[in-house]
């Protein structure tokens, strides 16, 4: 299958996906009464409120035509997505085509590991595509994992929220973080569908854990931003942090994830504390492609 091909198909189970989780009543339309025999909105529902003809949609589902942005706009509108999901459709339906298939092995940036080297208070890792771990302080370690002791091509911070019961066990909300790592994952797949390193995390992922395959096939999406988490840790105890991304200028698909917690709060005393604790990373790792 080609890139467009696979671009096209994805549209389509996304597309899917999204009309069966909305009902007549979230959209306007009068529930007629009676058992439906499809979840959520039928297609002719959705070309209805799109005012497109059901051939088209049902076309478009079935990865068999092209979308113009009027159209995909639309049923933006008509699906409710949100922003990062408007922009996954978008993504999807070829305007992204013309990336190079075959992309260079990731090294994380010389500034990026300098940087991690002088943040002795603030756990920090470098996260590449796929959510690859390139790099790490002493603080991340200290907080998550000693991610050295991980084989390369396994460091990789999707894989590690589901198949670390050390990871599992630091999130009191581990649901939740799990599900939007899994929706940040979809918008990497929107980026690079026939990506094959992607492909197998997928497929690892679906047949280690039943929650992962139900999620992936959700199709939710979330953009990359800011955010807190709330962590327990097993040596320092609860810990309420704030997270930020910071992207790399000379690689896009590299960012620099920074956790901290505000000044004269319990958090940041206990962070003080685990620094206190940590010892220096002695290597610079890199992951392969």
């Amino acid at each position: 299958m080609s890139s467009s091909n696979a671009h096209r198909s994805e549209l389509g189970a996304f597309l899917k996906a999204r009309r069966t989780q909305l009902s007549p009543a979230d959209v306007g339309l009068p529930d007629t009464a009676g058992r439906r025999r499809v979840q959520g909105l039928r297609r002719e529902e959705v070309a209805l409120l799109a005012s497109i003809s059901p051939d088209y949609y049902m076309r478009l589902e079935q990865g068999r035509r092209h979308a113009s942005e009027p159209v995909l706009d639309t049923l933006a509108r008509v699906l409710r997505l949100d922003d990062g999901e408007r922009a996954y459709m978008f993504e999807l339906s070829g305007r992204d085509a013309a990336r190079p298939r075959r992309r260079a092995t990731q090294k994380v940036q010389p500034q990026l590991q300098r940087l991690l080297d002088d943040l002795s208070t603030t756990p920090a890792v470098v996260l590449g595509r796929r959510t690859d771990i390139l790099a790490w302080n002493a603080m991340a370690a200290a907080l998550f994992t000693d991610f050295a002791r991980i084989p390369e091509k396994k460091r990789n911070f999707v894989r590690l929220v589901f198949c670390e019961p050390a990871i599992r066990a630091l999130y009191p909300d581990w649901e939740w973080v799990a599900q939007m790592t899994v929706a940040q994952l979809r918008m990497e797949a929107a980026r690079d569908p026939k990506d094959p390193r992607l492909a197998e995390l997928v497929g690892e992922l679906s047949l280690h854990d039943s929650d992962f395959r139900r999620w992936w096939g959700a199709h939710r999406v979330a953009p990359q931003g800011s955010g807190t988490k709330t962590l327990n840790h097993p040596v320092v105890g609860p810990l309420t942090l704030d997270w930020s991304f910071l992207t790399s200028t000379d690689d896009p698909d590299q960012q620099l994830i920074t956790l901290t917690a505000e000044p004269g709060t319990l958090s940041h005393d206990r962070l003080r504390l685990l620094a206190s604790r940590a010892a220096p990373a002695t290597d610079h790792p890199v992951a392969d492609d």
